[in-house]
């Protein structure tokens, strides 16, 4: 796995950088890291940031999980001149001096191996086996362990079974009622009397509607 951090326009001379960078060329990101750090010019300031965003572009691209800073190292550290900065001081007599102002652009890349992934294993997952004994209307009745839910018409058919059950009860329960307690016959002379009284109101009834008509 290769990767690249590129700065351009340091202000700093190419060859005070190139001083250092042969310093850390072709070593690990770690061990280059620690020789900048105690290095007294200001070239190494600049190159221990480079070096440090190559290697963050490298676990990024990869991930932190498979590749670490420790297996990275220096591959290829290019230094390059860039545009030159040209000023002027002036001295006695009319005369000028030519200052140049050097800049440089660096380019740092890394390289390492990222750790291979573990092959991933599916648990699989057991089948029940069905004992030959197991009734043939149990296997119909259950679909991997669980009783099949009944239908709506099987539902209708067990509640209509109920109701008769319960009308049946009922009947029994209303013929026992009549045979432990008979129902006293009403006398000849109630019966005799309310037929004379539904008579009398059937007369008042018929009256009442002549009155009205001759009206």
């Amino acid at each position: 796995m290769q990767a690249m951090a590129r700065v351009r326009y340091l202000k700093i001379a190419p060859k005070k950088m190139r001083r250092v960078a042969e310093l850390v060329k072709g070593k690990p990101v770690e061990e280059a890291l620690n020789i900048l750090n105690y290095t007294p010019k200001i070239a190494a300031h600049h190159l221990a940031k480079t070096v440090k965003s190559a290697a963050a572009n490298a676990m990024s691209s990869v991930g932190t999980g498979k590749l670490k800073a420790e297996d990275l190292a220096i591959t290829k550290i290019m230094v390059d001149s860039a545009p030159t900065a040209k000023r002027v001081r002036f001295q006695s007599m009319g005369r000028v001096f030519r200052i140049r102002k050097r800049y440089c652009h660096l380019l740092v890349e890394v390289e390492g191996e990222p750790e291979p992934e573990a092959p991933r294993t599916r648990a699989r997952r057991r089948k029940k086996v069905t004992t030959e004994e197991e009734p043939e209307a149990d296997k119909k009745t259950t679909t991997k362990g669980r009783p099949r839910k009944a239908t709506a018409g099987k539902k209708k058919a067990v509640s209509g079974e109920k109701k008769v059950k319960a009308k049946a009860k009922a009947k029994t329960k209303a013929e026992a009622v009549e045979e432990e307690e008979p129902v006293a016959a009403e006398p000849e002379e109630k019966v005799e009397e309310k037929a004379e009284d539904d008579a009398v109101k059937e007369a008042s009834i018929d009256d009442a509607g002549d009155e009205k008509e001759e009206k």
